[in-house]
């Protein structure tokens, strides 16, 4: 199975719960950011220049607890920022997994992870997973980071946190200067380490990047297109996170409706809205999130013109698991999917 017994039955109950009290919107994966500090300056981020004035304010363990009780979603990704600074982290991350029995992708760069597992402040569980992000091989992730010998300290700490016994995987987003050989030399590699799972995404141009530095990092919808059919084909058989009908998406092949409201983020402004990348406010309640935002603006069919090029999996990959959820042949695919078969 590409993902644990116990996640599949978790989301599969929770969807089905929704939908049979007739909720129409719901959230499937909480973006927890309970900092923005970060131990790097990636060329890429937008946290770092959209949130300059709030590097030193983070969530207590509380509000962090608070708001996935509010939210309800049965996965929790805790990102940033760079969350292993967190001081809470190993409690945090405990009364999330053991406590509240969620699912947790703790996201990282790496830089601290053979360290933090050192510490012993994590306990291997089937509802952690450890998510590292590597955007290439050493000399291109390095400099997507500015700074040497960081690929080198975060496959250091994948190779640690496999042999302790924790699930590993992997989030790499691509770029304009991204190659197709070499994403496919990283999941080798990666699969080779005993990572459980690679998401490949593309990178989408945050509104704080001027328009000619995002011409120069970021690639278009066609390109993007044409970049996954030449993965899709070289990867296959491979322990992509990537859903069949998200695939489908990034390749052209079909349409999908932006689910951003299935994927909030909640921060230490509040949650953020409209969606994990775009900023236009932040509301007091993931309820006032759903009520304030004119969701129908958003996505390829929708009235927003920054959302033209984006295909995040932020808000297309839940698209792509609604979807799944009302249309029993693509429903049957994931499950294939989900056992290794498809």
């Amino acid at each position: 199975m590409r993902f644990p017994l116990s996640l599949t039955t978790s989301m599969t109950r929770y969807i089905l719960k929704q939908n049979l009290t007739g909720v129409k919107k719901y959230p499937l994966v909480l973006m927890l950011e309970p900092l923005f500090k970060c131990n790097l300056h990636c060329t890429g981020c937008g946290r770092i220049r959209e949130y300059a004035d709030h590097m030193t304010e983070m969530l207590s363990v509380a509000e962090c607890l608070d708001s996935m009780t509010e939210c309800g979603a049965p996965v929790v990704s805790i990102c940033g920022g760079e969350p292993l600074i967190y001081p809470e982290i190993g409690e945090l991350v405990s009364k999330t997994v053991f406590d509240l029995k969620r699912h947790v992708y703790l996201c990282t760069n790496g830089v601290m992870l053979e360290k933090r597992i050192s510490e012993g402040i994590f306990r291997p569980s089937s509802r952690f997973f450890i998510n590292v992000h590597l955007d290439g091989m050493s000399a291109n992730h390095d400099a997507s980071v500015s700074r040497s010998g960081v690929w080198e300290t975060a496959v250091a700490g994948i190779r640690v946190a496999v042999k302790e016994g924790f699930q590993v995987c992997t989030n790499t987003t691509l770029y304009r200067e991204s190659q197709v050989d070499e994403i496919v030399e990283l999941c080798n590699f990666l699969e080779s380490l005993g990572v459980c799972s690679m998401m490949l995404a593309p990178a989408y141009p945050y509104t704080t990047f001027e328009s000619e530095a995002a011409d120069a990092l970021f690639l278009h919808r066609e390109e993007t297109q044409e970049r996954f059919r030449e993965l899709e084909k070289r990867l296959r058989g491979k322990r992509l996170a990537t859903t069949p009908l998200y695939m489908d998406f990034l390749t052209g092949r079909r349409k999908l409706p932006c689910a951003a409201w299935a994927n909030p983020t909640r921060n230490v402004c509040g949650w953020k809205g409209p969606c994990y990348l775009l900023t236009d406010a932040h509301y007091a309640s993931y309820a006032e999130l759903l009520e304030r935002t004119d969701w129908e603006s958003l996505g390829p069919d929708g009235t927003d013109s920054r959302c033209t090029h984006c295909m995040m999996h932020c808000g297309f990959e839940p698209g792509a698991v609604l979807v799944s959820t009302k249309n029993p042949i693509q429903g049957l695919r994931t499950m294939l999917w989900q056992l290794g078969i498809f």
